[in-house]
């Protein structure tokens, strides 16, 4: 028998989504002089544990919900101060692109570069100051229905749980934590989101979602080469073969700069390796000079939610509310997700917090929720970016390129028409024997690694004795049908060493090292038999970011 624990409100996730509502709500109670008890969950063994982002951060939200956050002493500290684009043309050119023929979205005056997991951290103890309680190394396993249908809350999962299922000597059994609305702000494909939208639905009047995998590391470089608030964005070289993407570099505090490529998960040749691809991208001239004499002390990855507009489903639904990148509230146009998250959290503690302050149940289909947004500056932001994806998916860098120049410097992204990309990612991949097998240099050990020593890196950490939680629909179809087809990508899409092939007695098997996962979630998005489920492992599991 599970324990309960009864709150307004539960939110799952402490990412900048999560606790912004969670700040908000406490801050409206406060101004209604009403109690409201708010609970936050997160699956990492801190809050920022699991945080990864590039990031160059806007500060809009961060000025509504903490206008005085300088002096509060959140960690921004490192302005931007000059931006660069290139375009990569191969393994040693590049064309610098003037600032004129960059879209306006992606000038970045006014902006910081952050380390996302430690603005996260500071939120936290914002939310904690506030009156919030909040759990880390508690995963969100289960959502809980009311009679009626609502959403009652969720249950925790059990913890000492053995592989084979069985309760271990350490058994605990999960938490009911119950609420009268819960808050889903569990980032990209959300496990427990990825449930909700299917089962009320909330994407029927929307677009295929799109999304991509992140790849970072953080280096400590050469003070001489370090130039605080230089942020380098670009594309082009090593992708190819219809594969889009780009890289950014940017200069952080304490001689330290963060670098990494981003690559849409549409692509099609199943011999893509996206970790190699970063790997290789390193040696570039215009990235290997700053590089070059440093250590690298960091890595991580993670998926993208990155359709936008056109994408976005219901956010609401009886007793619940999905914001941040669990409903894909990043605006591609710009490459940031934070001060949008941030925002759409907000919204939703508005609403909640003006249910409740009228003596609301719980249980309800906030609508009133979609009415907000529709008034804010989110949902005009990402409708004038709702072409910047499709563009590129549509047309490629370069005619995609200059059609979000037009849009974006000459219509301010309100051009009079709207394009739409309805191929599904895990669709888009090419068989092996229409496709070419790339090779791939290997690693240097200087400027590029390994997977294995990456994950290090990340300081990834579960407990061995429990189910696996990267679950097979079934188990068959990695061997008789990916492998014959599309030489089983799943060994190239991980940037983990999760996925192998090994030669077993009767043949090839299909093997699983649960224990290096990063939890990016690419494997459940691209998987073209859509047969990988990821659900939460045992909470504080997974990576343990620190900087990122």
């Amino acid at each position: 028998m599970r324990e309960s624990m009864e709150f307004d409100v539960v939110i799952v996730g402490a990412g900048p989504a999560g606790l912004s509502a969670a700040c908000r709500l406490m801050q409206q109670a406060k101004s209604a002089e009403q109690e409201l008890t708010v609970c936050v969950v997160e699956k990492g063994s801190e809050v920022g544990a699991h945080i990864l982002s590039g990031a160059v951060m806007e500060t809009r939200a961060l000025d509504e919900l903490f206008p005085d956050w300088k002096e509060n002493g959140a960690p921004l500290k490192t302005p931007v101060t000059e931006d660069q684009v290139f375009l990569l043309k191969n393994e040693t050119g590049a064309i610098k692109l003037p600032n004129a023929f960059v879209p306006k979205t992606m000038h970045n005056d006014g902006n910081y570069v952050v380390s996302l997991a430690n603005v996260t951290r500071w939120l936290g103890e914002q939310a904690e100051q506030l009156g919030v309680e909040v759990f880390p190394g508690f995963a969100a396993a289960e959502v809980l229905y009311n009679e009626d249908g609502s959403v009652k809350g969720i249950a925790t999962g059990d913890m000492g749980v053995t592989a084979s299922g069985e309760q271990g000597p350490n058994y605990m059994p999960g938490m009911e934590l119950h609420a009268k609305y819960t808050i889903f702000s569990e980032g990209c494909r959300g496990h427990l989101g990825k449930q909700l939208i299917e089962k009320y639905a909330l994407d029927k009047d929307a677009d295929p979602q799109h999304y991509g995998i992140g790849i970072k590391e953080l280096w400590d470089i050469d003070p001489a080469k370090h130039k605080p608030g230089l942020v380098v964005h670009g594309s082009g070289w090593p992708l190819s073969d219809g594969a889009s993407g780009g890289f950014f570099l940017y200069h952080a505090e304490d001689n330290q700069v963060v670098v990494g490529l981003i690559i849409d998960l549409n692509y099609s040749n199943p011999y893509l390796s996206p970790f190699d691809e970063f790997q290789r991208m390193k040696h570039h001239p215009e990235i290997k000079q700053y590089l070059e004499g440093g250590k690298r002390v960091a890595y991580g990855a993670r998926a993208i939610t990155k359709g936008g507009f056109n994408t976005l489903p219901k956010m609401t639904m009886p007793g619940a509310l999905l914001i941040g990148c669990d409903a894909g509230t990043l605006n591609f146009s710009k490459i940031k997700g934070i001060h949008t998250a941030m925002k759409s959290g907000m919204l939703a503690a508005e609403s909640i917090a003006a249910a409740l302050v009228n003596g609301d149940a719980g249980g309800k289909d906030l609508t009133g929720f979609t009415d907000a947004y529709q008034a804010s500056w989110l949902y005009d932001e990402l409708y004038r970016g709702r072409n910047f994806g499709p563009a590129m998916h549509k047309f490629g860098p370069y005619l995609g390129g200059a059609f979000n120049y037009i849009d974006q410097n000459w219509f301010g992204g309100k051009i009079p028409v709207t394009l739409h990309d309805l191929h599904k990612d895990h669709e888009q991949l090419k068989l092996t024997s229409e496709s070419t097998e790339i090779q791939y240099p290997k690693p240097d050990g200087v400027l590029s690694f390994d997977k294995l020593s990456s994950v290090f890196l990340s300081n990834t950490n579960h407990e061995e004795d429990q189910p696996c939680h990267l679950q097979l629909k079934d188990p068959s179809i990695p061997i008789n049908q990916n492998l014959p087809k599309y030489a089983e990508p799943a060994q190239r899409y991980c940037p983990a060493g999760v996925y192998e092939v090994v030669e077993g007695d009767s043949g090839p098997q299909f093997q699983i090292n649960a224990q290096n996962c990063v939890h990016c979630k690419t494997c459940d998005i691209k998987d073209p038999a859509q047969n990988i489920n990821w659900v939460v492992p045992e909470g504080a599991g997974g990576p343990n970011y620190p900087n990122m």
